[in-house]
């Protein structure tokens, strides 16, 4: 009996693979890491394939512990890191070189190239979208320019060019054997190339990006039945959902309504006010993208603002300096000491994100003295989230003229209740913590649930949310400006020091 739905989250570091019931409750998963490829500065990348098995072996996992069937799941929907870019062969299904993650800076030199010719004003126009290294098209260019033989091939529909929910898609809906080229309007929304205004490829875009639209993928709603898995392990189940990771985050943290906004704590950070059916033009280092599409019904955007290192930091701490042990390891090392010591932490590796887009900008240590330890040090790494998260709400704030009732959290770092509370602390509003943390992985399952008719409309999904802890601010205005003070210095001295 069709009862649970699965939800595919394919991330940055791991694929998993989740049921959950009607209520949004999760009844089983499994989760497997794939490797993270550095072959030279500024280079990341991953193994498409290892990722796709990875996809089925996660999948039989949890069905397994669940004591269930592929007969049991109502629908698939598939959610998946967002600008990561795979080129795979139609004929043999095998991809032409590794995936370039979204991380990955090795196009600098075609931005560069894009902005010295003024095409910039243009592409914002057009997907409300900077030129920066982070998206899809510049990557898809390099894949053509550098792979023997790609520009032919994907010229003439031998070679499909994809973000990571159209490679999964077409390997569950049967791979070379009729696989389905599909991606929906939030992953096409980060590639460059799809017009806001038309939500399809935009022919201006793919001439000025050198990428054929033979090679692209059909752009869909993201709540929609695409067809049926026709691998062993999910035969016959629904595929009836697809979001960006983020945009999967926003709906299953139910921001159904305009000034709604959630913040994801990942590897990076992602913060997303839903703006409803307006699309709202950012002039303060925000991107205009896609929050969702169900079924037929118009569209609703959100403003964004993506940091590039969050939880990321706390891996470097550990990794790199071994500060810590385990990640988990920071919170206790921070609570060490009552507050930060003057030290501020900007973690500039690769460039600023929003509301910077200073591909320049370097990672800086301030404020340093002889009494600082090394629990100085991870406390101000875990405030360096806080203030970056405050940097982007009070872009949005600026130019959304949408009131924010209280930010909604998910994602690892939300179990660190530190964290949690200078958040609130320096924000000076509510920070809540649904009971579901899984929000991801949920927003993808509602989409396929919606597709199916499992739920009959948004309000369904707005009642299973639950909430779990909320961190109301505990500092005075005084202090908070103080501190931001002090790292809007710490900020300014990172900038464009490459």
């Amino acid at each position: 009996m069709r009862q649970f739905l699965g939800a595919l989250d394919q991330g940055t570091s791991s694929t998993r693979f989740i049921v959950f019931d009607r209520r949004g409750t999760a009844i089983a998963s499994a989760q497997q890491e794939h490797r993270r490829i550095l072959p030279g500065p500024g280079r990341v990348e991953h193994d498409a394939r290892e990722i796709w098995r990875n996809a089925v072996d996660t999948a039989r996992l949890a069905l397994d512990r669940g004591g269930l069937t592929a007969a049991d799941l109502t629908a698939i929907g598939i959610t998946n890191q967002r600008e990561t870019t795979v080129l795979w062969d139609r004929r043999t299904g095998e991809p032409l070189h590794h995936a370039i993650v979204w991380q990955d800076t090795r196009v600098e030199r075609l931005v560069a190239e894009h902005a010295r010719r003024g095409t910039g004003a243009l592409v914002r126009a057009k997907t409300g979208l900077p030129l920066a290294s982070y998206f899809s098209a510049l990557k898809m260019q390099w894949l053509l320019d550098s792979v023997p033989n790609a520009r032919a091939m994907a010229q003439a529909g031998d070679a499909l060019l994809g973000t990571v929910d159209s490679w999964l898609l077409w390997n569950l809906s049967g791979g070379p054997r009729g696989g389905l080229h599909l991606t929906d309007v939030t992953n096409a929304s980060r590639t460059q190339l799809m017009s806001l205004e038309t939500l399809d490829w935009d022919a201006q875009l793919l001439e000025l990006y050198d990428v054929p639209r033979a090679a692209l993928a059909r752009i869909v709603s993201s709540s929609a039945v695409y067809g049926e898995a026709r691998i062993p392990e999910l035969a016959g189940v629904p595929l009836g959902g697809m979001l960006g990771d983020q945009q999967a985050a926003l709906v299953g943290q139910a921001c159904l309504r305009p000034g709604d906004a959630k913040n994801t704590y990942g590897t990076g950070c992602f913060l997303l006010m839903n703006t409803g059916e307006q699309r709202v033009v950012s002039n303060a280092g925000l991107v205009t993208t896609v929050a969702y599409r169900l079924g037929e019904r118009p569209p609703c955007y959100a403003l964004e603002g993506s940091i590039a290192v969050a939880g990321a930091l706390v891996q470097w701490l550990r990794d790199n300096l071994q500060v810590i042990e385990h990640s988990a390891d920071i919170e206790s090392l921070a609570r060490g000491v009552p507050d930060n010591g003057g030290v501020y932490f900007v973690p500039a590796f690769s460039g600023l994100y929003a509301p910077y887009w200073n591909p320049g900008a370097r990672g800086v240590i301030a404020g340093l003295t002889h009494d600082s330890s090394r629990a100085h040090l991870a406390r101000a790494a875990l405030e360096a989230t806080a203030y970056q998260t405050r940097d982007v709400l009070a872009a949005m704030a600026q130019e959304g003229g949408l009131a924010m009732r209280e930010l909604r959290v998910d994602g690892g770092m939300v179990v660190n209740e530190l964290l949690m509370q200078f958040q609130a602390d320096i924000l000076g509003a509510s920070v809540v913590r649904p009971r579901v943390i899984e929000t991801t992985a949920l927003g993808a399952a509602y989409a396929g649930g919606l597709a199916v008719g499992y739920w009959g409309g948004l309000d369904e999904l707005a009642a299973n949310w639950e909430l779990e802890r909320r961190w109301t601010p505990a500092m005075d205005a005084a202090r908070r400006e103080s501190l931001l003070r002090s790292w809007r210095r710490a900020v300014d001295r990172s900038l464009d020091w490459a």
